[in-house]
């Protein structure tokens, strides 16, 4: 017998608010279960949401530029399947969103989903130029969510000084995020601080000089952009340089390599380094930690999750592996290895990118001899690994050829210094030159 079903949002993580990018269904149109019916698009990722019932579209409740939540009704479906597959609500359930674009990690925290109808979506935010901040500012108490203005404490922003653009003047994240990027495009010194002035950058026509083609930034370059220029200005950089003797772990990993190729796992340095990393967290906490959103306390973190940077066509980004500590080599190894392929292939969810405490960028399968990674805040650390190279190294009154890993730590000089950052070093190439003090 047929009946009229309800298609809901299903569960999309701490996300409220999240723009429909695609329908891909209509009225009259035939489903089947897990078909595909619109794309959602967050500030991390988008996604796909499937269908839980198969039958025929009676009503669509939502259209391209609307705003949804989880529980946020799609539209009405007349299905007679009874064996149709539950609404996701929960974590576990067994259809979900499919994520098919993300970007790179942010350190915002959206506010929980809750239940509610579709809204129309207001129009994009325009941009606002460097002179007009000061009128962003609002008179009286400002209407933010909880998780708004956590958002903008993190962002060093005081929501009174937001204009909200949501319902009755409420403060959205992208009201946020314009009034960051309005604030970083003004000179230093251009608020009345004692910053130096700095010359806007110049306007040039290109052209002029020859031939010259015009490429658009990734969605993906866009985000990370603003996400590095803010890290690379508010957060002191100090990078510490450093070698690591990795002649027995690269021996013993080729071991590995031969043992588990059998099963498609690729063993690879960065297994090692990422066991090697929580081993020296667990005795330097405090690179484990990161600043409260008062600057004035260090929170100190009990678990070790570890991002790793992940080349891809679309630009950088940064999939996080869960409870390292708790994983051997073999297990990591082959965990890096599907989530660096889902990253590849837009697969990777929102949730992939989120609850970091240190991250790994490693350029060693390309080349090169250091740099200076900048830190993926709020973080306080990130290790970049260059290409190792075979040195000849002096040992017991001769030389060897040993193979030496490069390794660029930069920190935040708020919470770490430099003795601290040393010694940081020092016990990780300690450990990387010894593959036993693993097993510690």
């Amino acid at each position: 017998m047929a009946e009229i079903k309800q298609v809901l949002v299903p569960d999309i993580g701490d996300y409220k608010d999240v723009s429909i990018i695609e329908v891909m269904v209509k009225v009259g149109d035939t489903i089947k279960a897990e078909d595909n019916l619109v794309t959602l698009e967050t500030d991390k990722a988008a996604m796909d949401v499937p269908s839980p019932y198969a039958g025929v579209i009676k009503e669509m409740k939502v259209k391209v530029g609307d705003k949804v939540s989880q529980g946020s009704l799609i539209l009405l479906l007349e299905s007679s399947d009874v064996a149709s597959v539950p609404q996701a609500g929960k974590l576990d359930a067994p259809v979900a969103a499919v994520p098919v674009i993300a970007a790179p990690a942010s350190p915002a925290v959206a506010a929980a989903p809750t239940a509610q109808p579709a809204v129309a979506a207001k129009p994009a935010a325009t941009p606002v130029p460097a002179t007009a901040v000061q009128s962003l500012a609002s008179e009286g108490k400002a209407h933010a969510s909880p998780a708004i203005r956590r958002f903008a404490r993190e962002l060093g922003v005081q929501v009174a000084q937001v204009k909200g653009s949501g319902a009755k003047g409420r403060v959205t994240k992208d009201d946020v995020q314009l009034f960051v990027k309005a604030t970083l495009a003004q000179p230093c010194g251009a608020a009345g601080g004692n910053g130096m002035q700095v010359l806007a950058m110049p306007v040039v026509d290109f052209a002029k000089f020859g031939a010259i083609e015009t490429r658009p930034l990734s969605r993906i370059k866009k985000i990370a952009g603003a996400n590095l220029h803010r890290n690379w200005v508010t957060i002191p950089h100090v990078t510490q340089f450093d070698e690591a003797d990795i002649t027995e772990m690269e021996a013993f990993r080729k071991e590995l390599s031969v043992e588990y190729a059998k099963q498609n796992i690729k063993i690879t340095p960065l297994a090692f380094m990422l066991k090697a990393v929580v081993v020296a967290l667990q005795q330097f906490p405090e690179f484990n930690a990161s600043l409260d959103a008062s600057g004035e306390n260090l929170v100190l973190k009990q678990y070790f999750h570890i991002g790793v940077a992940v080349d891809t066509p679309d630009g950088l980004m940064v999939p996080v592996l869960r409870d390292v500590d708790k994983k051997g080599i073999v297990q990591l190894a082959k965990e890096l290895g599907e989530i660096s392929a889902r990253a590849r292939e837009k697969k990777i969810t929102a949730a992939d990118m989120q609850g970091g405490c240190f991250s790994i960028s490693s350029l060693g399968g390309i080349g090169g001899t250091a740099f200076t990674p900048i830190i993926n805040a709020p973080e306080v650390a990130i290790l970049g690994v260059s290409k190792a190279i075979i040195k000849p190294m002096h040992q017991d009154d001769t030389f060897v050829a040993r193979l030496m890993l490069p390794l660029s730590l930069s920190y935040d000089h708020r919470v770490i210094d430099g003795a601290a950052a040393a010694r940081f070093t020092v016990f990780l190439t300690q450990v990387l030159a010894d593959t036993r003090r693993l097993a510690l």
